[in-house]
């Protein structure tokens, strides 16, 4: 007897589903994430998907005073609406799109997992790759560095013009 496989981590779980497919993007203020979010934009009107939009709340590490450290939370959640509202307007505008919002408080890492493993309908995670002498970036570091991944990612070089995006999605 086998067993039971696990329908969060089972990419064959996700792939199964009936529902149209949802591509990920995580939306912050670098350029790579414009490029993502474009590349994502146009896969799922490509597919008849759907977007989900993933912004990070960062948690403040400040404990001593609640009522500073839950201002401090608060601004944080305003900052992340307001990228989110803004990104929202590509795939609007683009293909008609009206994206999923999503605002997690913590870190990007963690609250991206997160959000996989509590969303089946999340098949494709997009990321945009950094242009900088840095590296990627630390999400596609991440991605890189792990051997097991629950769903596809799809790393977009972050220096593409819309053009050239266009044309591979």
């Amino acid at each position: 007897m086998s067993e039971a496989s696990d329908p969060v981590t089972d990419p064959s779980e996700r792939a199964m589903s009936q529902r149209p497919r949802k591509f990920l993007v995580v939306i912050d203020e670098t350029p790579e994430c414009r490029v993502a979010l474009r590349f994502a934009t146009r896969r799922a009107q490509h597919t008849k998907g759907r977007v989900t939009l993933l912004c990070v709340a960062k948690s403040a590490d400040f404990q001593q005073w609640r009522g500073v450290q839950e201002i401090m939370r608060d601004e944080a959640h305003q900052e992340a609406e307001s990228l989110l509202y803004e990104a929202a307007k590509t795939p609007n505008d683009l293909a008609g799109i009206i994206p999923e919002l999503v605002i997690l408080h913590g870190r990007n890492t963690d609250c991206l997992m997160q959000l996989i493993s509590e969303d089946r309908d999340i098949s494709i995670l997009v990321l945009g790759a950094g242009t900088a002498k840095e590296g990627p970036g630390p999400l596609v570091a991440m991605v890189a560095g792990k051997s097991q991944y629950p769903i596809p990612v799809t790393i977009v070089p972050g220096a593409l013009s819309d053009e050239a995006v266009d044309q591979l999605a």
